[in-house]
């Protein structure tokens, strides 16, 4: 991704395989939800486009009710490949919304979220990796894949930052709206 701000207007967050079997072994999984959540919530206010998917749900369940929660009606693209590129519909969902910033958040860091960040790259698009808003099973598999993709050059950002980035100012609703939940952090 060049170096540049991301803009409301311009992203799609994409939630990756959050899912009821995987969640409660990766590392630290409460604090990344509460990453999750903040960045959901943004969305939501400020109507960014969020895409969900779901790693072979037979196995690993489903979304966790937390997540399902702060996206009603957002169904769930499923997928076999750890990349959500190849999963069938989301490049055509991407395509439809018309954003060039797609920022990645979900499980694990280290499978789905990388492999999804470097072939979303090796397509041109402008790819952001929310660090405090992954996680994997072993923090040291995090650790290297947050290397790999910013060595790449992808971003790597944290929560809080793509959420003032988003609003680029305080004093307005939305700041206000979302202040407790930035606080909270």
């Amino acid at each position: 991704m060049k170096a540049e701000l991301l803009d409301r207007d311009r992203s799609v967050v994409v939630v990756i395989d959050i899912q009821e079997r995987l969640f409660p072994h990766v590392h630290e999984h409460e604090r990344m939800l509460a990453r999750v959540d903040m960045i959901l919530s943004a969305a939501t206010l400020m109507r960014i486009p969020v895409v969900l998917t779901e790693q072979y749900p037979r196995g690993l369940g489903s979304t966790i009710e937390e997540i399902r929660r702060s996206i009603p009606g957002i169904q769930p693209l499923t997928k076999m490949d750890f990349s959500c590129v190849p999963a069938p519909g989301f490049e055509e969902k991407l395509s439809s919304l018309n954003r060039d910033q797609v920022l990645l958040t979900g499980i694990e860091t280290h499978v789905c979220v990388a492999q999804t960040a470097l072939d979303l790259a090796s397509t041109g698009r402008n790819v952001a990796v929310v660090a405090d808003a992954t996680s994997s099973r072993r923090p040291l598999d995090a650790q290297v894949a947050l290397q790999r993709m910013d060595r790449s050059g992808l971003t790597v950002t944290t929560a809080e930052a793509v959420v003032f980035e988003w609003l680029r100012t305080a004093g307005t609703e939305e700041f206000k709206a979302l202040q407790p939940k930035l606080k909270a952090l």
